[in-house]
């Protein structure tokens, strides 16, 4: 029987393939009720938020509606943030397949942020279905302002994966570093309150931080009356999304054989 040949392309699809099921049926069944519990967790933020809005008699946010606004800024931050705490594990729980030459340490770091992405966007989807049941507009004013910031957000998270998948394997206190970096990346990006609160004179150090120019053009896009920070830019993102992708995909390259004898 002849040897049938296979390009490289087919061969690394194949691996995509094969890697995306195994983990899309690890992280959904990964413990009792895993797959409830992504959806339930940014519902139980937008509630908590909801319920201290409430108290203060603050129905409006900046021009937004403050449920919309809510959903917005914590789905999008969410789905950023489980790309790149994914992605950086990445290497590590999948060490035995390594010994498939076929298989390289990348994939399973752009595989589990495709994951990531697939699932964020489905719980997305749901939860702005059912804001809309209660008479919410979830519709957005500027749907290309919307797809784009998304995209930059979203590649953000991919890039900072990518970086951090290979240095946490090459010095492992940076991944208890970056996991504690959590909290203050979470309130700085202005996913829970305006960053029009901010002084102006504080605000520019905020928005070193990406995730702010993605949420903050995001909510833009979804509000016309919205009063965004004027620093929010959208060539900022992309810089920094492009800028950390290559570099990531450098390390990744640079680490390959050393990230596989692990």
């Amino acid at each position: 029987m002849a040897e049938i040949s296979r390009s490289s392309l087919s061969v690394t699809l194949s691996v995509w393939k094969a890697l995306f099921l195994r983990e899309a049926i690890s992280r959904i069944t990964a413990a009792r009720a895993a797959w409830a519990w992504m959806l339930f967790e940014p519902i139980m933020h937008i509630g908590f938020m909801l319920i201290l809005f409430t108290m203060v008699k603050m129905r409006v946010v900046s021009g937004a509606d403050t449920v919309v606004w809510l959903f917005v800024g914590l789905t999008s931050f969410f789905t950023a943030r489980n790309i790149y705490q994914r992605a950086m594990s990445a290497i590590s729980a999948n060490q035995a397949l390594f010994g498939y030459r076929q298989v390289l340490p990348v994939d399973t770091v752009l595989v589990r942020a495709a994951l990531e992405t697939f699932l964020g966007l489905i719980i997305a989807v749901i939860l702005a279905a059912a804001i809309a049941l209660f008479g919410h507009d979830v519709l957005p004013h500027d749907p290309l302002l919307v797809i784009a910031s998304l995209t930059g957000l979203l590649l953000c998270g991919l890039g900072l994966g990518l970086v951090l998948s290979v240095a946490c394997e090459m010095v492992s206190e940076l991944g208890n570093i970056a996991d504690m970096l959590f909290t203050p990346l979470y309130f700085l990006s202005g996913v829970i309150f305006p960053l029009t609160a901010i002084p102006p004179q504080y605000r520019e150090w905020v928005f070193y931080n990406p995730f702010a120019h993605g949420i903050e053009l995001l909510r833009s896009g979804f509000f016309p009356q919205y009063h965004a920070a004027p620093e929010a830019n959208l060539g900022f993102l992309f810089a920094f999304a492009l800028v950390s992708i290559a570099f990531g995909l450098a390390l990744q390259v640079r680490f390959a054989l050393p990230l596989r004898a692990k």
